[in-house]
């Protein structure tokens, strides 16, 4: 089995006979193991492979791991933006795996997850200048798609997105929090209080980050860009923001960005602004954001380990990472 599909974790199964019938044709199921949040299958029928996505198992967060409505995000989204998957179909009756689904296309390339170069780089001396490059050009690709199409122009309402932003995460919080942690109100008074003047909006992916994008093996560009459940219609810097969150900070598990040859931060949102022709006066502000974000989708995750929703021994610390991006993000506000 190769590395990046492994067998499906236990009590996390498909229906196998349900979903052969649904497809009709019978299939094989193996499990890509790293995501957090939504589980995610390799879809095996003879020698064609397709990949399907679901929500968590247990109770969701209301709007959240709407599986529907990434289908049609995908949908409207691919032909304007070849590094989005193509979707092959929408299931939305519970009967048949116990939630909705979609399946799309698979894509192949590499994803870089941890500390260790992946081993298609090997040979490539500069490989992390070229990622660094490959990784912001593709958001700028991304922040310059055409919203005026009826199609995309349907996926978000951009007046208002950054106080959305922040009463919607805030209230995601108080259904998940298992603990006070006054700095959380702090943030959140804070953000709310320095709503900073909207750009002209974009799309939004709202999970821009280096493990959500897979790169080919010559590390110059990117083939895919994968998880869009949250994408919207809003402020990019919202996305620039919540990139910087990962980017060379060992908090966030970016350790690989840390290493020598990977743009730094300062030369990230330099190419970046070169780009567009967009002020970074207020890219703070969205840093922050990013990071009260993070958190809270970290303390959903803990909260479904908390309730005994899913016993993924992953998660079983990720109260201490909530409450350590809290303290960076309090620390910021300090400032």
């Amino acid at each position: 089995m190769r590395a990046d599909i492994a067998a499906v974790r236990p009590g996390e199964e498909l229906d196998l006979a349900a979903l052969s019938a649904w497809l009709k044709t019978p299939v094989e199921i193996a499990q890509f193991p790293n995501g957090h949040s939504n589980l995610v299958y390799l879809i095996r029928a003879g020698d064609r492979e397709y990949v399907l996505r679901r929500p968590p198992l247990g109770p969701v967060p209301p709007k959240a791991h709407d599986m529907a409505r990434e289908y049609r995000v995908l949908k409207a989204v691919q032909p304007h933006f070849p590094e989005a998957p193509r979707v092959l179909g929408l299931c939305e009756d519970p009967s048949i795996i116990g939630s909705p689904f979609f399946l799309m296309e698979r894509r192949y390339g590499v994803v870089a997850r941890n500390e260790i170069p992946p081993v298609e780089w090997a040979a490539i001396a500069d490989y992390p200048r070229l990622v660094s490059e490959a990784f912001i050009d593709c958001l700028v690709r991304l922040h310059a798609v055409d919203i005026s199409t009826a199609e995309i122009g349907a996926l978000g309402k951009p007046e208002g997105f950054v106080e959305r932003q922040v009463r919607g995460w805030a209230e995601r919080w108080q259904r998940a929090k298992t603990t006070e942690i006054p700095e959380m109100d702090r943030v959140i008074e804070w953000l709310r209080d320095r709503l900073p003047p909207a750009f002209a909006p974009t799309l939004v992916h709202n999970d821009f980050k280096l493990d959500n994008v897979m790169l080919r093996a010559t590390a110059d560009r990117v083939e895919a860009v994968l998880d869009w459940e949250m994408t919207t219609l809003g402020d990019p810097l919202a996305d620039l923001g919540l990139s910087l969150c990962y980017w060379t900070n060992p908090a966030t598990s970016a350790i690989l960005t840390t290493q020598p040859g990977w743009y730094t931060r300062d030369q990230f949102v330099q190419r970046y602004a070169q780009r567009t022709g967009r002020d970074m006066t207020h890219l703070g502000y969205h840093e922050v954001l990013g990071i009260f974000k993070l958190a809270v989708i970290l303390q959903q995750i803990y909260y479904r380990f908390h309730r005994g929703q899913t016993n993924d021994e992953r998660f079983r610390n990720f109260d201490a990472r909530v409450r350590s991006l809290v303290e960076r993000a309090a620390e910021m506000v300090n400032r």
